[in-house]
């Protein structure tokens, strides 16, 4: 790290928060990526070294094409989600510019979810 500290933002997920159906392996590593995005946040604050995360909602994505061509699952998805419609990489930007900018100086461990609203059910 430079003597100015950095930034670092992990790639978190909702099920680094819930369960997922059928896929324990993928929600036990976002877990682990929680976790390790507030350990490292409690031991390089010290060296000016902020690390947050983003734990992104259901994203338009190649990962979450079989989801969305099974109709019964992207209906049940798409019912939950307030802002009413699946978000797209686009949706992340601001949450990555933020938690890479200044604004964000006193923000140390946290994990932002861009969900649409999800998590708020």
């Amino acid at each position: 790290a430079s003597a100015q500290g950095g930034k670092i933002i992990n790639i978190a997920s909702l099920l680094t928060f819930q369960g997922g159906i059928t896929v324990p392996a993928y929600a036990a590593s976002k877990g682990g990526v929680g976790q390790l995005t507030k350990a490292l946040a409690n031991e390089w604050a010290k060296f000016g070294i902020q690390v947050n995360g983003i734990a992104p909602g259901y994203i338009e994505t190649d990962n979450t094409k079989a989801l969305r061509e099974n109709p019964t699952r992207f209906a049940e998805i798409s019912s939950r989600i307030p802002a009413a419609r699946w978000g797209t990489p686009q949706d992340l930007v601001g949450a990555t510019v933020f938690l890479s900018s200044p604004a964000s100086n006193y923000i140390n461990g946290h994990i932002l979810v861009v969900d649409g609203g999800w998590m708020a059910r």
